[in-house]
């Protein structure tokens, strides 16, 4: 489904914005890098890179040899390298909910240098290292559409190198975006359980089967929608073939966490999920089914 809402930047949606970008050689590496960077200097955006795997220098270099006045876009502050240690990982580790608040202070910070956007870069590598927090990564990608994308005039393309991600956690973190360049989908696979934010409302969609394989995807499924501000949220189960009673459970509890005011509306439940709320009716609480 396209996004319909407002858009924030150059008329783009939000979806358009938040893109997951694989890339399996150091050639593909540049020419997404190089592509990004070359059009928000031109449209006059200010371009953040937060490099991981890379050498921050690497990323100037490489852009200098493609033609891009990097040297000069530093000088004048309208391109900045810096790592993911300053920003997805400072702190204690990896936190959703300082990275949210970040994204806030670096677009009020580009605009008080007069700049109507901000691009960034973000290198996702760290999410496969042994880091506190690394595991929510999958639930801040799924959230980052609702509580960043549809508020700020923000685009950001997310780094993933398939050389160093399993390739099942790479498609479920692919599946969290709305948008993925040269077809990263598709390059990664599709996983058994998917989860991503839906593009029309406050909510997300599950698609696929969920058993103890996918447990990671349900739990992450489970924090969004604990988390999420919206007051009006859609869990669609339209392209669900089934959970297992585990991941039921986490959602429900989930659901039962929000504020009563803010029950969770299950579109289109598949049998599966009906049978097991009518085995254990308790999990029901919280959750309010309701039509397309």
């Amino acid at each position: 489904m396209r996004d319909t809402r407002p858009t924030s930047s150059g008329g783009e949606t939000a979806a358009a914005r938040h893109v997951a970008v694989s890339y399996s050689s150091d050639d593909e590496w540049a020419g997404h890098l190089v592509t990004f960077v070359r059009a928000g200097l031109d449209r006059g955006e200010q371009v953040q890179y937060f490099a991981d795997a890379t050498d921050p220098d690497r990323v100037t270099h490489v852009l200098t040899e493609h033609g891009v006045d990097a040297a000069g876009a530093l000088r004048r502050g309208q391109l900045l390298v810096t790592t993911a240690g300053e920003t997805y990982l400072a702190g204690s580790g990896f936190d959703p909910e300082s990275m949210i608040g970040l994204w806030q202070q670096a677009v009020d910070g580009a605009a008080a240098e007069g700049y109507r956007n901000l691009r960034v870069i973000g290198e996702m590598s760290w999410g496969t290292r042994r880091i506190p927090g690394a595991d929510r990564l999958l639930e801040y990608e799924m959230r980052i559409h609702h509580e960043v994308f549809e508020r700020l005039p923000l685009t950001a393309w997310c780094f993933y190198d398939r050389r160093l991600f399993p390739g099942d956690a790479l498609a479920a973190l692919a599946a969290a975006h709305l948008n993925c360049a040269d077809g990263a989908a598709g390059g990664v696979g599709v996983p058994a359980l998917s989860a991503t934010p839906l593009a029309d409302r406050p909510g997300f969609r599950l698609s696929g089967a969920g058993g103890y394989e996918s447990r990671r995807v349900a739990a992450a499924a489970a924090a969004s929608l604990a988390a999420s501000p919206a007051t009006d949220l859609v869990l669609d189960l339209s392209d669900l073939d089934h959970l297992d009673v585990a991941a039921v459970a986490e959602i429900a509890r989930a659901a039962r966490g929000r504020p009563a005011t803010s029950p969770v509306r299950i579109l289109n439940a598949p049998p599966a999920f009906h049978r097991v709320l009518e085995l254990f009716p308790e999990l029901g609480a919280g959750l309010e089914e309701v039509g397309a």
